[in-house]
């Protein structure tokens, strides 16, 4: 038995002295054969350090221009929370390598490396992304124009709402806490900034108007913050005023709906009226000029 106790210990012994070798090879090789990887490219790291300078400055992002603002105008309005410069850089890369691959393409069935079959089914496949790249500001403003619609009705809820309870002794936070029911898009954003309230009022009204990034929601903030210093008449009249005027500009776009609505149907039937000349008229025409061409002397 002291004999077999004796051959356990030994084999367990070097049973720990090979798993402790085999981890000092493993970390010494890795050590040396590691190399630091030359370009770091991940979320983690993204967020952490920030988009790499070099494509930024690449893809003419590095410094503050027009475009930049424009698109930071468009994210900020769309409530697409994106840095700017990044959105940016991805678009042109983006156009970049379609711009590319169409041109690589090309070449190949040029020069017959490719066959021609791959022309017409792969270009337009890799010329989509391009194109959308290249209309997303178009894209961007019509969604920017829709959700400014939808937040107008919904402050239009919530400020009717809070006229409703003029002369209440319930504070601001709890008025706004029973309008939150009425809304829908701009819901996270209004239970964020209830939840920040009691932290810091006025900081917590200008990151709402920056989450909303719209014109209804930097005059919204702006009304509250008046409403918080002092509830008065003039107060409440200001927030009839500017209920008002949200009311009058839902209005102006629905009457700007319509009328794009009516141009687009008058189009429409344009249609049947000129397939009718081009089956119907168009040949006595043709044939009429014919028979003036033959009696001509």
């Amino acid at each position: 038995m002291a004999n077999m106790g004796q051959s356990v210990y030994e084999a367990v012994l070097w049973l720990v002295q090979f798993m402790f070798g085999a981890i000092g090879v493993a970390f010494l090789l890795h050590a040396v054969t590691y190399r630091r990887p030359r370009w770091r490219v991940s979320i983690a790291n993204w967020r952490k350090r920030g988009p790499p300078l070099w494509w930024l400055r690449a893809m003419g992002c590095g410094a503050e221009s027009t475009a930049l603002q424009a698109r930071r105008l468009l994210l900020a309005g769309c409530g697409i929370r994106v840095e700017p410069a990044v959105y940016l850089a991805a678009r042109r890369s983006v156009i970049f390598i379609c711009v590319f691959s169409v041109a690589a393409l090309c070449v190949g069935v040029a020069y017959r490396a490719l066959p021609e079959s791959m022309r017409w089914p792969v270009a337009p496949v890799i010329m989509l992304p391009g194109i959308v790249a290249l209309l997303d500001k178009t894209l961007l403003d019509s969604y920017r124009r829709y959700r400014s619609d939808r937040i107008r009705r919904e402050l239009i809820a919530v400020m009717n709402q809070l006229i409703y309870y003029m002369g209440s002794r319930l504070h601001l936070h709890g008025k706004l806490v029973r309008c939150l029911a009425y809304t829908r898009i701009i819901r996270a954003d209004l239970q964020l900034l209830l939840n920040e309230w009691y932290y810091d009022a006025d900081k917590a009204l200008l990151r709402f108007k920056e989450r909303l990034g719209t014109s209804e929601g930097y005059s919204f903030a702006e009304t509250m913050r008046s409403m918080r210093m002092h509830e008065s008449d003039e107060v409440y009249r200001m927030l009839r005023d500017v209920l008002a005027e949200y009311k009058a500009s839902i209005e102006l776009a629905k009457a700007g709906r319509k009328e794009t609505a009516s141009y687009a149907l008058f189009a429409l039937a344009g249609l049947p009226i000129l397939y009718t000349f081009q089956i119907f008229l168009y040949p006595w025409v043709r044939e009429s000029q014919k028979l003036f061409e033959v009696l001509k002397p």
